[in-house]
């Protein structure tokens, strides 16, 4: 009896050890992909660079490549500092709460990482993929106030909105907050993220105004971009970025569950970018590569919200829809003479708000509209004044926009002392 029972008691420990290794296993890959979905997403910062660069006046390159190296630098620091413990405060009142500054330690050491998270990625990988979604909002501002912008205002606003704004509007539904608790749903920020970027762009560019010479006798008149195949890369690089945007968003590297957000990713984005080449030709009658290339971006920022929850075909629906769209959207924009250099409320806030009411019109499951229409109305009142306060004091304080002079000879030269583009003829 005493020899069975030893023999139970060894095959126990050996099964008990190769399910520990199962699981170290398990943790290890899941951690692996979602490091590489951060970086993935890292590189849209790149990608968003060539987007602004490519479709922005040449004067200003570098003053556009310029706020787009100084945004994840300001983003990732203010999240490190504050954001983090803002957007995930553990238990708090579901408005506002705060664990505390600077990012804790404990986890680096204590030995217990693979009980964070359910084991699917560790305390300093979740830090750090969430930085970048972050420093993402601020990013989306950018472009949209590009070329009359003073680089220290912008700079501010991105300290305020990145740091404190997007976290605590975040811990609403990510951190567990009131909308979480609704039962509102936004898998990989439509609204969270792009929504409220866009609600910030939206608010610069009321506030900054126009271009000079932009609208004309009624007329848009249109200010020629730097480099279009430069534009192109960005967007094919924001396209990449995306597989860890939405992907990483599945918070493991479960095989099946990650297949298929990527799936319902890249067909939303095939759709948008075919019917905002076939509606722009309707209204423009011309091959427009620009509303093409924002098709693509409008149908992925509209399949964020529910990669996870939409068939395929709500997918290509979702997609085709955002196509539609974000040109009408330009369109309205500029008829109310607001003027975005790369259409990023169109791209970022109009499909934003599509793609989270998208979840109650397509959704498999439980998913109510009108709960969907109150988490974009709750981030509408929230993120639009707060942005649009931020950038009025400015203008009366510091003042945000750049004289006439450096906005007509290009702000490289003035504001930075050197130019984008140099063609030395001897």
């Amino acid at each position: 009896m005493t020899i069975l029972t030893n023999v139970m008691s060894e095959m126990s420990t050996e099964v008990a050890a190769q399910a520990s290794e199962g699981a170290v296993a398990l943790f290890t890959a899941n951690n692996i992909w979602m490091m590489l979905a951060t970086a993935l997403v890292f590189i849209m910062h790149l990608g968003f660079a060539g987007v602004e660069a490519g479709f922005g006046q040449s004067k200003n390159t570098v003053n556009i490549l310029f706020k787009n190296t100084i945004t994840p630098i300001i983003g990732l620091l203010t999240y490190y500092i504050c954001g983090f413990n803002l957007m995930y405060p553990g238990e708090f009142n579901g408005y506002l709460g705060f664990a505390g500054p600077f990012i804790g330690f404990d986890s680096a050491t204590d030995g217990d990482s693979i009980d964070y998270a359910s084991a699917g990625y560790t305390y300093w990988t979740d830090f750090l993929f969430q930085g970048m979604f972050a420093a993402t909002a601020a990013t989306i501002v950018s472009g949209a106030i590009a070329e009359r912008v003073k680089v220290s205002a912008y700079m501010i606003f991105t300290v305020i909105y990145v740091g404190l704004v997007y976290p605590i509007l975040g811990s609403w539904k990510w951190g567990g907050g009131f909308l979480d608790g609704m039962g509102f749903y936004d898998f990989a920020g439509s609204t969270l993220v792009h929504s409220v970027g866009g609600w910030g762009a939206l608010a610069g560019i009321m506030v900054l105004g126009p271009r000079l010479g932009k609208y004309v006798d009624g007329k848009v008149i249109d200010k020629p971009g730097a480099s279009v195949p430069l534009a192109v890369i960005g967007v094919f690089l924001l396209w990449l970025g995306w597989f860890g945007f939405n992907g990483g968003s599945v918070l493991s590297a479960d095989p099946d569950l990650v297949s298929y957000v990527l799936v319902t990713t890249c067909l939303a984005a095939c759709t948008g970018g075919l019917f905002g080449f076939i509606t722009a030709k309707f209204v423009f009658k011309r091959m427009d590569l620009g509303m093409m290339l924002n098709g693509i971006l409008a149908g992925l920022v509209g399949i964020t919200a529910g990669a996870d929850v939409v068939s395929v075909p709500s997918a290509l629906i979702i997609g085709a829809v955002a196509g539609v769209i974000v040109v009408f959207s330009a369109i309205t924009l500029d008829k109310f003479k607001l003027d975005d250099v790369v259409g990023a409320v169109s791209v970022h806030l109009t499909c934003g708000i599509w793609g989270t009411l998208a979840v109650g019109i397509f959704g498999i499951g439980e998913f109510s509209f009108m709960t969907q229409l109150i988490g974009v109305l709750c981030y509408a009142a929230a993120a639009f004044p707060i942005a649009f306060i931020l950038f009025f004091v400015m203008k009366k304080t510091i003042g945000i926009r750049v004289s006439e002079q450096h906005e007509t000879e290009g702000l490289d030269s003035h504001e930075h002392g050197i130019r984008g583009y140099t063609i030395i003829v001897e």
